[in-house]
């Protein structure tokens, strides 16, 4: 299993395939975004009340392979993220996983209390299988970008680009920084491959804040 790597920064953005057209439909439905954004909740939670808490899919589209990487927040302020690169899971399990180790194992922030839970914002994005890209194919806004060399590794989400407003050169330096490489390691032979995130989260679906009246399954 892909360890969980932390990163920052995300937001809503339209979600396409990495190497081919843009597609304006989600992949995921409304009912299967509020069950993921529940698990992730519930997951929290779960670990602080000390209860066991049941992984299994609810359907075998949620029992497919995904990346995924989960962002907390609370009064619009960054609480935790972390993420898996890789599809190692199924995205149901993944998304409860990475939303536990979002909330108590990124070491930029003590762990969640269950006074905050309630208060937590959670966004999801759902990764694509990263592929190998010509620097000229990177679409800002559209792309996320995973760098690698000399077994250090980088991940930038689509949307950290948007936010900082940042072209595509400066992405691509910004993500070698982030794997501890030179700005310029791209272009001094870098592996880069590119990823699209479907986002979504409590801000953008309707909350789910833990809604007791509505099981899980």
């Amino acid at each position: 299993m892909s360890l969980p790597v932390p990163n920052s920064l995300s937001a809503p953005t339209t979600s396409s395939p990495a190497g081919g057209q843009k597609s304006s439909e989600p992949e995921f439905t409304p009912e299967e975004r509020f069950q993921l954004l529940r698990v992730a909740h519930e997951s929290i939670v779960s670990a602080l009340e000390a209860r066991d808490l049941s992984l299994e899919p609810p359907s075998t589209h949620l029992a497919e392979a995904r990346g995924v990487f989960t962002t907390l927040h609370i009064h619009g302020k960054l609480r935790g993220c972390v993420g898996y690169v890789l599809p190692s899971a199924p995205v149901y399990r993944a998304v409860a996983e990475t939303a536990q180790a979002a909330a108590f194992e990124d070491n930029r922030f003590s762990p969640v209390t269950i006074e905050e839970a309630p208060l937590l914002e959670i966004e999801l994005s759902i990764l694509s299988p990263p592929q190998l890209i010509e620097p000229a194919a990177i679409e800002v806004g559209r792309h996320g970008l995973l760098i690698s060399q000399h077994g250090r590794r980088g991940l930038l989400l689509p949307q950290v680009a948007v936010e900082h407003r940042w072209d595509r050169e400066i992405f691509l330096q910004q993500t070698c920084l982030k794997a501890g490489l030179p700005s310029d390691a791209w272009t001094r032979g870098a592996f880069i491959e590119a990823f699209s995130a479907e986002v979504f989260g409590d801000k953008t679906f309707p909350a789910v804040r833990l809604d007791k009246s509505v099981p899980l399954h």
